[in-house]
């Protein structure tokens, strides 16, 4: 039997071909204009960061980060097509989703109809390797958990145990939200707002999470049929599973305990939210990556069967369910409407990572000039 194969571990590594040239794309001016702003915002966490992916370095993005906040504003597509090269990574076929800022209903202390936790990360959790990994096998980063009371490295609390009260005592208590059921999607989305009933505004964004691998519970009911148009079946989009939960309450807090993941928040002092590059995301700019495949500040282009989400996108987030190549979360911003697109966001097509053509001579691409 042929021993398995070690996954792919980053875009270099999967493999990148040249992508066809900008001016094939069709881009808008408009839409250029709205991704050099983004792509402004990301230089100096372009500049400062190492690329997990392996398409870039840090000085490759010199030139573009220098010329950029100057250049033309009645002209912004010269700029990608000055300085940027489209490439392929891997088969480049996309599969996008949407994520939006949510605000839901909360208090700052705890009270009547304000009981469910919105947590800071706890100071026990940690990385380490459990003592039955052999050194040999000690690749890369070790595993998040906590050290047990007889010193054992073991998981951390699951989002059951959590819920249950795990936490509690501990004084990692940001705000109390009023429905468990908008927590667990604003947990989803990373980031939101808590609002008050005295008005006040509490905007919470990603601080970490629990270790536990992320489960799709949109995914679950998938496989239990739960999805469809006939009778006692829910639309397949976070209203219809929102709806689901709704009407079947106990059933529904056991679908959400399927997903063990646990996210950690920090409360954000002005504008917000942030996304994983710690610069404020933009509606219908800024989108998910997994950073092992597309460099976190980069621009990608995306030409999908929903063409609300065709354009120009610059990566500045991360997401739990994010992980891949050609691998996409768009964001819409905030709002009803926000959550309705955002909620209903499924498209397949084709991604492009654009990237520096010091880059692309690097990894000797054909074209790259």
């Amino acid at each position: 039997m042929p021993a398995p194969q070690p996954p792919i571990e980053n875009a270099a590594a999967l493999g990148v071909a040249i992508g066809p040239a900008l001016a094939e794309l069709r881009i808008a001016q408009e839409d250029a204009s709205a991704a050099l702003a983004s792509f402004i915002e990301s230089c100096p966490k372009l500049l400062a960061r190492d690329d997990q992916s392996g398409l870039t370095q840090r000085a490759d993005w010199q030139d573009a980060c220098d010329a950029a906040p100057a250049w033309s504003a009645t002209d912004p597509l010269g700029f990608f097509y000055s300085y940027l090269t489209p490439v392929r990574v891997g088969d480049s076929a996309a599969f996008a989703t949407g994520y939006f800022e949510p605000a839901i209903a909360g208090c700052r202390v705890r009270q009547s109809g304000c009981e469910t936790p919105v947590y800071a990360m706890p100071p026990d959790l940690v990385r380490a390797w459990p003592d039955e990994v052999p050194e040999s096998e000690r690749e890369g980063q070790p595993p998040l958990g906590r050290i047990a009371a007889d010193g054992r490295f073991v998981p951390y609390y699951e989002r059951a145990e959590i819920e249950a009260g795990a936490l509690v005592g501990r004084g990692l208590e940001i705000a109390y939200a009023s429905d468990p059921i908008e927590l667990f999607f604003l947990q989803i989305q990373g980031s939101g707002k808590i609002i008050a009933p005295d008005g006040e505004t509490i905007r919470i964004g990603y601080a970490g999470q629990n270790g536990r691998e992320y489960v799709s519970i949109g995914g679950v009911m998938r496989e239990r049929e739960l999805f469809g148009d006939e009778p006692g079946k829910y639309a397949p989009s976070m209203q219809g599973i929102v709806q689901y939960l709704r009407e079947n309450l106990e059933d529904g807090a056991a679908l959400m305990r399927l997903n063990k993941s646990w996210v950690f928040s920090r409360e954000l002092i002005g504008e917000g939210p942030l996304g994983a590059l710690e610069v404020p995301v933009r509606r219908e700019s800024s989108v998910a990556v997994d950073p092992r495949f597309v460099p976190l500040g980069a621009p990608v282009w995306l030409d999908l069967d929903r063409n609300e989400a065709d354009g120009l996108w610059i990566a500045q987030d991360t997401g739990g369910a994010i992980k891949g190549a050609n691998r996409f979360d768009t964001f819409w911003g905030a709002g009803e409407d926000a959550g309705e697109i955002a909620g209903g966001m499924s498209g397949r097509g084709q991604a492009l990572v654009l990237v520096p053509k010091a880059s692309a001579e690097r990894l000797n691409l054909a074209n790259a000039e």
